[in-house]
């Protein structure tokens, strides 16, 4: 009878799914003692004869609590994340490329034709339509510029985000897939405070700069994107980085644009042209070796550029200094 009871009493824990319904609290099915959990080792166990009920507990349910059913469907988490880098967000089912059973025994002839028809079909049936073909070219074109330019998985996430905004808004007839899909990159750069030159885009996308700076203004106007304009001063630990100059001269640059931008000499001036201006200033003024030709290859600014912006920010300096 004793027996009969303890293994109904571990039924019954077995087949709790949450926490809550652990044996912590119950009674002891042989001395009728406290029972208790110890969290640290996993086992519930008798306070008065330390009888084992349970041990190596398994929470079968979820990792955060929800108050109401529309927090739990929120919350709910099943199969792999969702992507805005594919059209079908990653919601749909790919048939492997490898012809095995699910014993790992290579597949017949015949029945590698017939799993190669029908991987066939599943990819006509991902992309039904010409909006979700649209997509999935535009999102690999953002997957492969965004590795060509090391950009974050959450600038590649908003810029896909981005394109399929402009999508679901009619923003495509009459403009290129490639030329909205590298601003939609360039945009998603912008919002996260990473900013990438132009130019930089350029050399990795499929069309002209022209008309990458055409297709983001365009985008920017028509979603209403509120994007800040760019701060020199993020440029400046990227060249800083690429001419191997010292934490000192990425300090002294900072401090240079701050003042260039409290006297509001920044206004009407290209960022990255400021920045590797206050970058050669700076290494100018710790007697770091590099030349403006260095410099504008790093920044990709011509040394005229370079040369202007470099007297301007000392002329500022001296300024506010004295």
């Amino acid at each position: 009878m004793t027996q009969t009871r303890y293994d109904s009493e571990r039924d019954r824990v077995g087949q709790s799914d949450t926490a809550d319904e652990s044996v912590a609290g119950t009674t002891c099915p042989e001395c009728g003692g406290q029972v208790i959990q110890d969290e640290g080792r996993g086992e519930a166990t008798c306070e008065a004869c330390g009888l084992v009920i349970d041990e190596a507990t398994i929470d079968r349910g979820p990792e955060w609590r929800a108050f109401d059913d529309a927090d739990r469907d929120e919350k709910s988490r099943v199969g792999a994340p969702m992507t805005e880098l594919m059209h079908d967000k990653g919601l749909s089912t790919t048939i492997g490329w490898q012809d095995k059973d699910a014993y790992g025994s290579a597949l017949s002839e015949r029945k590698r034709a017939r799993i190669q028809r029908l991987r066939t079909w599943d990819e006509r049936f991902r992309t039904k339509d010409a909006q979700e073909r649209n997509l999935k070219q535009a999102f690999g074109e953002i997957d492969r510029m965004a590795s060509a330019l090391d950009l974050s998985e959450p600038v590649r996430e908003t810029g896909g985000a981005l394109y399929r905004a402009a999508v679901e808004a009619d923003l495509l007839p009459g403009r290129s897939i490639e030329g909205m899909a590298t601003a939609a990159l360039y945009a998603a750069t912008r919002q996260h405070g990473a900013p990438r030159r132009v130019t930089e885009f350029a050399d990795v996308s499929r069309v002209s700069q022209k008309r990458i700076e055409r297709a983001y203004r365009y985008l920017k106007n028509e979603l209403g994107l509120a994007i800040e304009p760019e701060d020199p001063a993020k440029y400046v630990p990227q060249f800083a980085s690429a001419l191997e100059l010292s934490d000192e001269v990425e300090r002294r640059a900072t401090d240079l644009l701050a003042v260039a931008k409290r006297a509001n000499r920044h206004s009407g001036k290209s960022p990255a042209g400021l920045a590797a201006a206050a970058v050669y200033a700076a290494a100018t003024l710790t007697n770091e070796s590099t030349t403006q030709a260095d410099v504008s290859a790093v920044a990709d600014v011509s040394r005229v550029t370079i040369r202007d912006r470099y007297q301007e920010l000392l002329d500022v300096y001296a300024d506010q200094e004295s």
